[in-house]
């Protein structure tokens, strides 16, 4: 896929995901008060679990603890007990606790606005800190989970193996104003149609343009 055939398909489908639900962190944050430490505490809770899990559990902790203050000061088994059933509860209750002590003796109780400076945090990886630059901050920035590493390959504008190298490679190829939005629009998209088993290619707005580069099977 060319960028031209590429502009013309976020164009369709910026408008063709309106219908469905924004991505959990999106919707945390479109209601934040601290968008740059909701953002953060959300997409932690996001990594391996489902998005409905991860809207209830974020609200859940959020309404309990809005302040790296408060959540430093809780327990171990009070941030379990807010955040079940989320994937890997109990690893994310200590990091959370670990970020927020960390955002409190080095940066003054704020999410720092630095990619270095983030991936110090624990928990954090790139996909986690490139969430917090783009939908906490409105930072530009390319934040690429399965989805996103998915669908690029699938379209042939990358050709990579792991969401890693797609990130490296977008960043080198991807319009830079399409950065922010590009994971938005491919999470729900592959959320709802281009589906990672059996995607629903006959009822895709974008099918004429996909080459479906080792695609197996569709409906």
């Amino acid at each position: 896929m060319d960028i031209p055939t590429l502009n013309r398909v976020l164009s369709i489908l910026k408008k063709a995901v309106q219908k469905w639900k924004v991505p959990a962190v999106g919707v945390i944050a479109g209601r934040a008060m601290d968008r740059p430490f909701e953002t953060l505490v959300s997409t932690i809770l996001s990594l391996r679990t489902k998005d409905a899990v991860t809207e209830a559990a974020s609200h859940r902790l959020l309404a309990r603890a809005p302040t790296p203050q408060i959540l430093a000061s809780l327990s171990v088994a009070e941030i379990e007990r807010l955040i079940f059933p989320v994937g890997f509860y109990h690893t994310k209750a200590k990091h959370l606790i670990e970020s927020c002590r960390s955002l409190l003796d080095n940066y003054e109780g704020k999410v720092p606005r630095s990619m270095d400076a983030l991936l110090k945090l624990p928990g954090v990886g790139r996909k986690t800190a490139n969430l917090v630059l783009t939908v906490g901050f409105g930072d530009y920035g390319i934040c690429v989970d399965t989805h996103v590493h998915r669908i690029s390959n699938l379209w042939g504008f990358v050709r990579t193996k792991t969401p890693e190298e797609t990130e490296f490679e977008l960043r080198k190829k991807l319009p830079r104003r399409h950065w922010i939005a590009y994971n938005d629009i491919l999470v729900t998209f592959g959320q709802n149609l281009c589906v990672p088993v059996s995607p629903w290619c006959s009822k895709c707005p974008v099918a004429r343009y996909c080459p479906r580069i080792g695609l197996r099977r569709s409906r």
